[in-house]
């Protein structure tokens, strides 16, 4: 694992540990890559992903050119968003896995927020 991937990592890990997804409230896990973007809601008290979407799965990629910049991140903020609301979890915690919250994370939240999703 490279250095910077590392102390993302780290802090992940210090930010999982205050955070709890319930099955009333999951929590929701966001992943970024230089081609992709990927977020799944988990139930932290059973262990199990809920829900989970990314860029590059078949029904999704025909909808993005790209599926790393920023207006791919928007467009799969506002598809993730009225996918998740349609399996019933409007109320997450939003996990931002020790990325910061800033480009294409946070235009994510906010496309999620737009969306109805509340956090």
């Amino acid at each position: 694992m490279r250095k910077k991937e590392e102390l993302r990592s780290k802090r992940h890990k210090r930010i999982k540990m205050r955070m709890l997804g319930t099955q009333d409230k999951p929590r929701l896990v966001v992943h970024r890559s230089l081609k992709n973007f990927s977020a799944q809601v988990i139930d932290d008290t059973t262990g199990k992903v809920l829900f989970s979407l990314a860029t590059n799965d078949k029904a999704v990629k025909q909808n993005f050119i790209k599926g790393g910049d920023l207006k791919s991140a928007v467009l799969f903020g506002d598809l993730f968003a009225k996918t998740a609301k349609e399996k019933g979890y409007s109320k997450v915690i939003f996990d931002r896995a020790g990325y910061l919250y800033h480009g294409r994370i946070k235009s994510f939240a906010e496309a999620l927020r737009k969306g109805g999703m509340e956090f």
